[in-house]
C-alpha cells in the first residue's frame, strides 16, 4: 500500500511520469534526459519517451537540441493547479484537524475564513464537555477582540488594519477589550512574530480563544483555526502553551492546501 492506494492497480509507466514530474519539479535549471534517467533509475530511452509523451500534453517543456536539451515542467500544470486548488474547501481540510485538536485539549475549536477583512466561521467541533459555546455557523469575528479575527487583522499591513479597525469600529465587549488602534496595532506586531492570537476574555467575560491562521499553497491567508474555553484558573502560560498547540496544527491544514 502507497499513499491509501492498493499497488497491485499502480500503472508503471504512469508512476514513471509521475517521478519525472517530482525530480523536474525541484531542477530550477531544468533536466536533461541523461539526469532524469540516472535519478529515476530508467533507461534513457524510456525516460526519453516519457520526457516526449509529457511534453505532447503541455505538462513539459523543453529547451535546446540533442543530449544538451534540458526539460522543465510545463504550464498545463499551472492550470490543472489552480483548478485543484480551487476545489479545495478550508472547512474540509480543517475538520479531521480540528478533531485531533479538540481530542487533545478537549476544547472546542473552530475554523473559519476570511471574507472582506473579517474572519467568518465555516466549521466548529464540539468539546466533549456539558458546556456550549454560543458559536454560530457563518457568524463573523471582530477584528479586534476575537482570537480568529485578530489572526486574520494580523495578516494585514498596518495601514490596512487600521482602515479596517476604523470601518468595523472597536467597540468595548468586555473590560478587556483593547479599543485603542496603536495598542492593537502593537499587539497584531506580536501576532506575527509568534503565530498565534490570544482573546483573553476581550470579546466575552469569562471565555478566552486562542487562533492561527492557515495558508494555502502561495503563502496567503486561507483562514484560521481557534479553541475557545472558559477562563476560570487557566495562566497566561497555559494560553500561550494552547497557542504553540493551535499554530503547529495550522501549519498542518497549511501543508495539506500545499504550503510549505
Amino acid at each position: 500500500m502507497t499513499n491509501g492506494t492498493d499497488e497491485r492497480y499502480h500503472v508503471r509507466s504512469v508512476s514513471r511520469a509521475a517521478q519525472v514530474l517530482e525530480h523536474l519539479a525541484t531542477a530550477t535549471d531544468g533536466m536533461t534526459v541523461t539526469e532524469v534517467a540516472r535519478v529515476t533509475g530508467g533507461s534513457k530511452s524510456s525516460i526519453f519517451s516519457t520526457l516526449q509523451t509529457l511534453e505532447s500534453h503541455g505538462l513539459v517543456s523543453s529547451e535546446g537540441e540533442g543530449p544538451q536539451r534540458r526539460y522543465f515542467l510545463g504550464l498545463a500544470l499551472a492550470r490543472y493547479g489552480e483548478i485543484a486548488v480551487n476545489r479545495v474547501s478550508i472547512r474540509d481540510v480543517a475538520l479531521p484537524e480540528l478533531r485531533r485538536l479538540t481530542d487533545e485539549t478537549h476544547l472546542s475549536s473552530r475554523v473559519a475564513k476570511p471574507e472582506r477583512g473579517h474572519a467568518v466561521i465555516v466549521g466548529r467541533v464540539d468539546a466533549p464537555a456539558s458546556v456550549r459555546f454560543d458559536l454560530h455557523m457563518g457568524q463573523r469575528e471582530l477584528p479586534h477582540c476575537s482570537g480568529l479575527g485578530k489572526a486574520v487583522t494580523a495578516e494585514l499591513d498596518d495601514d490596512t488594519a487600521r482602515a479596517l479597525l476604523d470601518s468595523a469600529g472597536m467597540p468595548a465587549r468586555t473590560r478587556k477589550t483593547i479599543t485603542d488602534p496603536d495598542e492593537l496595532i502593537a499587539q497584531l506586531a506580536d501576532v506575527r512574530r509568534r503565530g498565534y492570537a490570544v482573546d483573553d476574555e476581550e470579546d466575552a467575560e469569562g471565555i478566552y480563544c486562542v487562533g492561527a491562521v492557515a495558508r494555502n499553497h502561495r503563502g496567503e491567508c486561507a483562514g484560521a483555526i481557534s479553541v475557545t474555553g472558559l477562563k476560570l484558573d487557566v495562566t497566561e502560560d497555559r494560553l500561550h502553551e494552547l497557542g504553540e498547540l493551535v499554530r503547529k496544527h495550522a501549519d498542518r491544514i497549511s501543508a495539506r492546501l500545499g504550503w510549505s
